[in-house]
């Protein structure tokens, strides 16, 4: 009754070689796993498609094309730009031909065409602070213009610019003059 009792509560491994065998197979065949799957992911040989060098040599682009486009992935994050802070700001027309122009002209990617009342007439509708909250941080396929080239009024003098020229009867915002701005920090200092 003890041998059937000790049978019970033994494991798979018997003897001292199978136990060699069952520390090699727990312990180097996982090595050999990592070291392949290490290689798998540093090497170049990847199936197709499964990175934009290996996209690019399958379809015969150019050795400049593939600098560019590595220049383009490992462009820095971030840039500093010094402006004159003193600069005229520019008209709603200078700042629609520069930035709106190019998608608002042709009505590209569904953006309402110039002058056309029919497709600015539901955003009119909206109002302007609708409309600037648009241009300010984009709204479909049209990107974030603050922060851009242009300054924050510049782009609500674009956005009457446009909007005017669609039916719309907006008043052009004005620059703050120094004078109200130098009372109104004042106030806020006291």
């Amino acid at each position: 009754m003890s041998d059937t009792h000790e049978e019970a509560h033994t494991g798979p491994v018997k003897n001292p070689a199978q136990l060699l065998w069952a520390s090699i197979a727990a312990f180097v065949v996982p090595v050999f796993i990592i070291i392949g799957l290490v290689y798998y992911v540093v090497s170049d040989a990847k199936p197709a498609g499964s990175n934009q060098a290996d996209a690019m040599a399958l379809g015969g682009v150019t050795e400049q094309a593939r600098e560019k486009a590595l220049a383009g992935r490992i462009q820095k994050v971030g840039a500093v730009e010094i402006r004159d802070a003193n600069r005229a700001l520019k008209a709603g027309e200078e700042v629609y031909k520069a930035q709106c122009a190019a998608c608002h002209a042709a009505g590209a990617a569904g953006a309402p065409k110039f002058g056309d009342a029919g497709a600015w007439a539901a955003r009119i509708k909206t109002g302007y602070d609708a409309l600037l909250n648009s241009a300010l941080k984009g709204k479909g396929a049209m990107g974030a213009q603050a922060g851009g080239d242009f300054e924050e009024l510049e782009i609500a003098r674009a956005v009457v610019y446009l909007a005017n020229n669609g039916g719309a009867k907006f008043a052009e915002p004005k620059a703050p003059t120094p004078a109200a701005g130098a009372s109104a920090a004042q106030t806020a200092a006291k």
